[in-house]
C-alpha cells in the first residue's frame, strides 16, 4: 500500500460519506493521486481522450438517448400504450398486464429505464388510478416493469459495457432479449395473482375492430425496434448507425405520422438531449479516469486473487459478484457502475472462462433490479415523483417484485442457455 493508493481509497470512499456529486468526487480523487503519484496530469487526459475518441460505439449512447426523448415528446407512448391495452387489458389486473407489455415495446426503441419510467410511465400509473388500482401498486409496477428497458435491445448500459469488455454488441442485444422476456412474464405472473387476491379489476374488452384501429395506429412506433435491431442483424448498419436511424425515423413518425412534434418542440428535445449526453459524458469521462488509476495499481489483480483466496467454485464466485454489483445498484448510477467497477471484474470473469455476452447481460440486468431496490433506487423516487405517492409506500409493494426478478436473475446466472443460445444461433 503506498501513498498514492491510499489517498485514491481515502478519496473514493470521501465520495460517498460526503455525498459529493459522482462525476466531481471521481475527478478530484484522481487529481489528488496524480499530484501524490507524482503523475502529469495533461498526460492521463491524452491517455482518456485518446481512449474515449477510439471507441466508436459510444457515439450510439446520445442517439439512443435522442430517440427515447423524441419518443416521449411525441404520441408515440400514446400509441403504444393503447396498443398494449387492447391486446392484454381485458384479463384480470389488465392495466397491471398493460403496464409491463408497454414497457417491453418501449423497451425496444429507447434502451432506458428512466425514459420508460419518466415517459411512459406518466401514463402507466393514470391508466391504472382510473381502474381504482391504488397508487403505491400502481408506482411499484410501473418501477419494476421500466427495468426490462436496458435488458431487452437496445440498451445504452450495454453499449458501455462492450465498449469496455470487447464483446460484441449485437451478440448482447440477442442475448437480452430472453432475459427481458422473462421479466415481463415473472411479473405479469406475479400481478395475476396479485390482482386474484386483491380483486384488482378486469380491464376494458376491446372489439377486433378497436383492436385492429389502434394496431395500425401504433404500426409506425412498433416498426422502430424492427427497424433498429433488423438493420444491425442483417449488416445493412453498424449498432452506431442503428442509433442514428432509428433517431431519424423517431423524428418522422413524430413529425409526419402522429403531428406531434414542431420546429420548438424539436430543438427542446435536443438541448434536453444535449444535457443529457453532457451528464453522461462527464461521469464517462471521470471514469475513465479512475479506470486508469484502478489499472495503474492493478486493483483488478488484487480482487480477482482475494476473492480466488475466498473460494475458487465458480458459481459461488457468480453468486458472490452478483451480490456485489446488486449493493452497487442500490447506491450509484449504472453508467458509473459500468465504466469504473466492471473492469475490475472482468480478469477474474475471464480468468473463470465466463462468455462476456452471458457476464454483461446478467450484470445489466442485476444493475437494473438494483434501480427499483432501496435505499437509492433512482426508478423508485421517479415514479414517487410522477405519482405523487409517498416512498415508503411504494417500496413496500415493489420489494416482492424486486424477489420476482431476483429470481430471473438467478436463472440466466446458472443456466448460461437461457443467454446464449440465440446469440448461438443468429449472433456474429
Amino acid at each position: 500500500m503506498n501513498w498514492a493508493l491510499l489517498v485514491f481509497l481515502l478519496g473514493f470512499v470521501s465520495i460517498f460519506v460526503l455525498r459529493i456529486p459522482i462525476a466531481l468526487g471521481m475527478l478530484m480523487t484522481s487529481t489528488f493521486y496524480c499530484l501524490v503519484a507524482g503523475i502529469d496530469i495533461s498526460l492521463v487526459a491524452e491517455k482518456v481522450l485518446t481512449n474515449l475518441f477510439s471507441r466508436y460505439i459510444i457515439m450510439a449512447v446520445p442517439l439512443f438517448v435522442f430517440t427515447a426523448n423524441v419518443m416521449n415528446t411525441g404520441k408515440v407512448t400514446e400509441m403504444v400504450f393503447n396498443f398494449a391495452n387492447g391486446l392484454v387489458g381485458r384479463f384480470r389486473g389488465g392495466m397491471g398486464h398493460v403496464n409491463v407489455v408497454a414497457s417491453i415495446i418501449f423497451s425496444g426503441m429507447t434502451g432506458s429505464a428512466v425514459a420508460d419510467a419518466s415517459g411512459l410511465g406518466i401514463m402507466e400509473i393514470e391508466g391504472m388510478r382510473q381502474y381504482g388500482y391504488p397508487d403505491d401498486f400502481s408506482a411499484a409496477v410501473t418501477s419494476s416493469s421500466a427495468t426490462i428497458g436496458p435488458v431487452f435491445p437496445p440498451s445504452i448500459p450495454m453499449v458501455f459495457y462492450a465498449m469496455l469488455s470487447g464483446a460484441s454488441i449485437g451478440n448482447l442485444f440477442l442475448g437480452g432479449m430472453v432475459p427481458g422476456l422473462l421479466i415481463g412474464f415473472a411479473l405479469m405472473g406475479y400481478i395475476a395473482v396479485i390482482s386474484k387476491i386483491r380483486s384488482y379489476p378486469y380491464g376494458a374488452k376491446y372489439a377486433l375492430r378497436d383492436f385492429i384501429s389502434y394496431t395500425i395506429k401504433a404500426f409506425p412506433a412498433l416498426l422502430t425496434p424492427v427497424i433498429l435491431l433488423g438493420g444491425i442483424y442483417t449488416g445493412v448498419v453498424t449498432p452506431t448507425e442503428a442509433g442514428a436511424l432509428a433517431a431519424l425515423w423517431a423524428i418522422l413518425i413524430s413529425v409526419f405520422v402522429y403531428r406531434a412534434m414542431g420546429l420548438r418542440t424539436l430543438w427542446e428535445v435536443i438541448v434536453q438531449s444535449m444535457r443529457t449526453t453532457g451528464t453522461l459524458s462527464i461521469i464517462v469521462g471521470a471514469a475513465f479516469t479512475f479506470s486508469f488509476i484502478v489499472a495503474r495499481e492493478h486493483i483488478p489483480d488484487m480482487i480477482a486473487g482475494f476473492m480466488l483466496g475466498i473460494t475458487e467454485n465458480k458459481y459461488m464466485l457468480l453468486l458472490v459478484v452478483n451480490i456485489f454489483f446488486l449493493l452497487l445498484g442500490m447506491l450509484i448510477d449504472t453508467s458509473t457502475i459500468t465504466v469504473v467497477f466492471i473492469p475490475m471484474v472482468l480478469p477474474l470473469i475471464m480468468q473463470l472462462g465466463i462468455d462476456l455476452v452471458h457476464f454483461g447481460v446478467v450484470v445489466v440486468l442485476n444493475m437494473m433490479i438494483g434501480l427499483s431496490t432501496p435505499p437509492m433506487g433512482m426508478l423508485l423516487f421517479i415514479v414517487s415523483g410522477i405519482s405523487g405517492c409517498p416512498l415508503s409506500k411504494i417500496i413496500r409493494q415493489a420489494m416482492p417484485m424486486v424477489l420476482v426478478m431476483i429470481v430471473v436473475l438467478l436463472l440466466i446466472t446458472y443456466i448460461p442457455d437461457l443467454v446464449l443460445f440465440i446469440p448461438r444461433a443468429f449472433g456474429f
